[in-house]
């Protein structure tokens, strides 16, 4: 069974930092796409960054340059380290698992293209 554990939401002043991780079971996704999401709320889910199984990444506009998505295969983990952040980055971020093989284009940032999602964590930006 595949399963898609996100830590290291929590409450940060603007400004300040955080680093959500997503640790996957079930199979390995060493050659799989993966990315991360947000949801405020009233909100749709929103793209936030992806990358390949190779690490090539693409980010929001929104998030590029503060954010940074890296992934150890080893662990089957991905990462999002945020910096600088804002309160309008205030949001339940999930984690997934897709189907893409190229950011090029466009691709990996419709939740269409992904397979597994986490539960999601929250992350709470105060000003």
């Amino acid at each position: 069974q595949v399963q898609l554990v996100e830590s290291g939401g929590g409450l940060v002043q603007s400004g300040g930092s955080l680093r959500l991780s997503c640790a996957a079971s079930g199979r390995s996704f060493s050659r799989s796409g993966m990315g991360w999401f947000r949801q405020a709320p009233g909100k749709e889910r929103e793209f936030v960054a992806a990358i390949t199984w190779s690490g090539k990444t693409v980010y929001a506009d929104s998030v590029k340059g503060r954010f940074t998505i890296s992934r150890d295969n080893n662990k089957n983990t991905v990462y999002l380290q945020m910096n600088i952040l804002k309160p309008e980055d205030t949001a339940v971020y999930y984690c997934a698992v897709g189907r893409f093989w190229s950011v090029d284009y466009g691709l990996g940032q419709s939740p269409d293209e992904y397979d597994y999602w986490g539960q999601g964590t929250q992350v709470t930006v105060s000003s």
